[in-house]
């Protein structure tokens, strides 16, 4: 009986072992083959760049000139000032001052109505007066002033949801290491899956769309309830294969600060994952086979050397995952501004299958009742 149970892990090892390989090499390495422009075009639409900030007075003055000062011939920027009770209408009101593209939009505290971020951002577009939206937040800074350019682009006759790019900044915090490496491994999933005709998701920190695509999907409508999913949730249910682009360019990537400690992590961990359960069904099914097959890998692996059963074939199934993975990764990490985290590889890709399962049944249980 011992015996056949041993057959069976190890079975179920190889299945896991042959689906990682599918993701590997059948999604991620789309990445590795896709090369951004390199030449700056031409682009001549109008843009409205929308913002939405609670309590940001800091990070307003220290990002938002950032972008008002892109290189781009007809932009405006819409800040939604929402709920704050610290000094960032003073702030908005001295940038207006200065430049005259930058347009406010004030909420004020209801004492029976509390108004979220989707509520905040869909004001900003009803007050934006161009076609083509771009978003972002006020704690990020784009890497350079053509981010407009470079993200309006990839705009088309057919192209109406762009997927941009949002890595954090490398810091000697003892948390940074993973959590860039756990926003690389999450870009290589959303980017690698747009580029293969299956758009799941996006991040509000660098994303764009049509303010025509938004008003005739009704906004936000179908999950204002939710208090998180401005961004993956209105892409997972309206990006299609056909108007779906993406844009990698080093130049065009919206750069922000990790957390800083455990408690903060977790929260906007718990938040983010709290949406995944409202994905369509086969991106759940897809996302869960990776993060299911990916956790069980490791720890049919370590069972196989524990009971002795076959362990040099597990341990080279482990090594010629390992070095496929390094192969179609050093490019893509190199390409996502995390070519140092190459080198963490063996020891974060176990502790991010774990934390993918983990935050997943979080998520699956837990509700949020904040967005800041």
């Amino acid at each position: 009986m011992e015996t056949y149970l041993h057959i069976a892990l190890f079975i179920l090892f190889q299945l896991c072992f042959i689906i990682q390989l599918y993701y590997l090499i059948g999604v991620h390495s789309r990445l590795t083959r896709y090369k951004p422009t390199e030449q700056l075009p031409e682009v001549l639409i109008p843009v409205s760049v929308i913002i939405s900030a609670r309590n940001e007075a800091k990070n307003l003055q220290e990002n938002l000139p950032a972008i008002l000062q892109q290189n781009y011939t007809d932009f405006e920027v819409v800040v939604i000032n929402d709920c704050s009770y610290d000094t960032s209408d003073i702030v908005l009101e001295d940038m207006q001052r200065e430049y005259p593209h930058l347009k406010v939009v004030t909420i004020t505290e209801h004492d029976r109505f509390k108004t979220g971020k989707k509520f905040a951002l869909t004001l900003g577009i009803k007050a934006a007066k161009n076609e083509y939206l771009l978003f972002t937040d006020a704690d990020c800074k784009p890497a350079s002033e053509h981010w407009i350019t470079l993200m309006a682009a990839n705009f088309s006759s057919s192209a109406q949801i762009i997927l941009g790019y949002s890595p954090y900044y490398k810091t000697r915090n003892f948390l940074n290491p993973f959590i860039r490496f756990e926003t690389i491994k999450t870009a290589i999933s959303y980017l690698s899956s747009a580029l293969g005709g299956n758009p799941y998701m996006g991040i509000g920190r660098n994303l764009a769309y049509t303010k025509s695509l938004f008003f005739s999907q009704k906004g936000f409508a179908s999950h204002m309830h939710v208090i998180s999913g401005d961004d993956d949730l209105f892409v997972n249910q309206h990006a299609t294969s056909g108007n779906t682009a993406i844009e990698i360019h080093p130049d065009a990537f919206m750069y922000t600060s990790a957390k800083t400690t455990i408690t903060s992590w977790y929260r906007q961990k718990k938040r983010h994952m709290g949406v995944g359960k409202l994905y369509k069904n086969k991106h759940r099914r897809m996302l869960s086979f990776d993060a299911i097959s990916g956790s069980l890998f490791y720890i049919l692996l370590i069972l196989c050397f524990i009971f002795k059963y076959e362990p040099l074939l597990a341990l080279g199934l482990f090594v010629f995952r390992l070095i496929l993975q390094l192969i179609i990764y050093v490019k893509i990490f190199k390409k996502l501004s995390g070519k140092d985290l190459i080198w963490y590889l063996p020891i974060f890709d176990i502790i991010y299958y774990m934390y993918l399962n983990v935050f997943g049944l979080i998520g699956t249980f837990l509700k949020t009742t904040q967005w800041k």
